[in-house]
């Protein structure tokens, strides 16, 4: 059923459509890359207040949910819809049911930029809806190929919708969002842990047998499984409560067991594969984020560092990290870093430490920003414009 899965993918005869609507990650990748530069191209003039949108959400509030329920749950669900075909065996999600989630992730979009013109609630009711249906379909296809053991990845998709429905609550009648941002991240992190932790182990041991035999990294097993709960609790306590001792030795703990996990996968070993190396690269951010917002949580530095080393590095950096290496895989081509990829990869890391350094030195703060946005923009636009003509269907000779 697996290999007739992935045959359906590339058999003309089997999807006459557009090659774009032909499995989740094209259109989902292309779009996501695209919005997260272009988001940040707007964010820096809004930041100055040298731009204004016609949207109910403050400046601030527009960027964090554009960042963190706009271009991420873009790159999630062609992530999702990529995956699950080889989870289970089935025809992946194409055609008019993948274009009509595209096109509602689209109205989210400009729903949410427009939700002072159109009201808060229909803005809610547009931009929500694209979670719950990639949820429904996550969890139709899961059950039906019968993956019982991929269901937590429906439930983290359902506690992202339920963060973005408290998103826009908590701004129309609080003013600002602050829980749910913490809710969202929180998920975030999680997904990364439980996903992360299964393909950036799989795809070294791939390269190490191939090219440099010796010591491997340990396969997903229950110390996974024991950190991924324990992280997992300790976002859920940085969420209810984000101050204070109890949380931050809790979360300085959750640090230093991802530290351990990710010594376990030898990425030492991977300097020769930029493809593989990058995904230890983007992991590595997730225990600087517990342990930044560790030292947050007891008032030493501002806790946006913490946030940004989970959202600009860890997220940042791991979803181009699987962008690259899935369209590449995915559309023939050879698994390897080519001098484009490697630039991007280089412009995001960039963008993720020169932001989290922009926030410890506040007084270097609007250059840093400025630096930070750049890179980041020319790490997603770079991905877009380079990938842009495979995603699309014709594939680019490296």
């Amino acid at each position: 059923m697996a290999r007739a899965a992935n045959a359906s993918a590339s058999n003309p005869r089997t999807y006459q459509g557009p090659a774009i609507l032909s499995y989740g990650f094209r259109p989902f990748f292309l779009l996501g890359s695209l919005y997260a530069g272009l988001a940040i191209l707007v964010w820096i003039p809004l930041f100055h207040g040298e731009l204004s949108l016609h949207s109910t959400f403050a400046p601030r509030d527009w960027h964090v949910h554009e960042m963190l329920y706009g271009y991420l749950p873009a790159v999630i669900t062609g992530f999702l819809f990529t995956a699950i075909p080889n989870w289970t065996g089935r025809f992946p999600v194409r055609g008019a049911p993948l274009l009509t989630l595209v096109l509602v992730w689209i109205a989210g979009r400009i729903a949410v930029t427009l939700s002072a013109d159109i009201g808060w609630l229909p803005a809610m009711v547009i931009d929500t809806a694209f979670l719950a249906l990639t949820a429904a379909a996550a969890a139709r296809e899961i059950i039906a190929g019968k993956n019982g053991r991929n269901v937590k990845v429906v439930a983290l998709i359902v506690l992202l919708f339920a963060g973005n429905l408290g998103f826009h609550i908590e701004a129309h009648v609080r003013g600002a969002a602050v829980d749910s941002v913490r809710l969202g991240i929180a998920v975030v992190i999680v997904l990364i842990a439980l996903i992360g932790g299964r393909i950036v182990p799989s795809f070294t041991r791939n390269w190490l047998v191939r090219e440099n035999p010796g010591r491997l990294p340990i396969p997903f097993g229950r110390t996974d499984i024991a950190i991924v709960v324990f992280s997992a609790a300790a976002l859920a306590l940085w969420v209810i409560q984000p101050e204070g001792r109890v949380t931050a030795a809790v979360l300085a703990a959750a640090g230093v067991l991802h530290i351990a996990r990710l010594a376990r996968w030898a990425g030492d070993r991977t300097l020769r594969d930029r493809l593989v190396l990058i995904l230890h690269v983007g992991y590595a951010f997730v225990p600087v984020g517990f342990l930044l917002t560790a030292l947050g949580a007891l008032g030493v530095i501002p806790a946006s560092a913490g946030i940004h080393a989970w959202m600009a590095g860890a997220a940042g950096v791991m979803t181009l990290a699987v962008m690259t290496r899935a369209t590449l895989g995915h559309t023939g081509q050879e698994l390897k870093a080519s001098l484009p990829t490697q630039l991007i990869y280089a412009a995001v890391i960039v963008a993720a430490v020169v932001r989290i350094c922009a926030v410890i030195h506040p007084a270097q703060s609007d250059l840093l920003l400025n630096v930070a946005a750049a890179a980041w923009v020319a790490a997603f636009l770079g991905f877009a414009g380079y990938f842009g003509p495979s995603l699309v269907g014709r594939t680019r000779r490296r």
